[in-house]
């Protein structure tokens, strides 16, 4: 049965081309840096869409269990592998064609990824917060 459409926000047409400059650190993961697809911008805000890239090995200091206050939230595993422990679901190793949806809030822990780890990330709103659980 579908539902009503939703008011969404006037979107605008974007590409975005692979350039390795793109990729920047001082996101959300000190281990990480991310590559906008310009999603935000054509969306007002309404989704975002990031590669993100490993690019430090793991450590335990890294395994903290956290949760995103999001409606949605897509990753698909572009090369490698990324190991998560989701609450209910227990552990699951992601290999290089993987996909998943994390339900809004879910609880889970990263617990290892491979030296050439690259991810996307598809997120319902562009702005939420992540959460630090003890």
């Amino acid at each position: 049965m579908r539902s009503e459409p939703m008011d969404l926000p006037a979107q605008r047409f974007v590409v975005s081309h692979l350039n390795e400059s793109d990729f920047k650190t001082g996101g959300l993961r000190s281990y990480s840096a991310y590559r906008d697809l310009g999603i935000a911008a054509a969306t007002q805000g309404f989704a975002t869409g990031h590669v993100i890239r490993m690019t430090a090995p793991f450590t335990q200091k890294q395994a903290q269990k956290h949760h995103h206050n999001v409606e949605f939230q897509l990753i698909y595993v572009l090369k490698g592998w990324f190991k998560n422990e989701f609450e209910g679901e227990g552990v699951h190793v992601m290999k290089e064609g993987s996909c998943w949806i994390q339900p809004p809030g879910i609880r889970h822990s990263v617990l290892g990824w491979s030296d050439d780890c690259e991810l996307l990330e598809i997120i319902l709103p562009a702005e939420h917060d992540t959460v630090n659980d003890l």
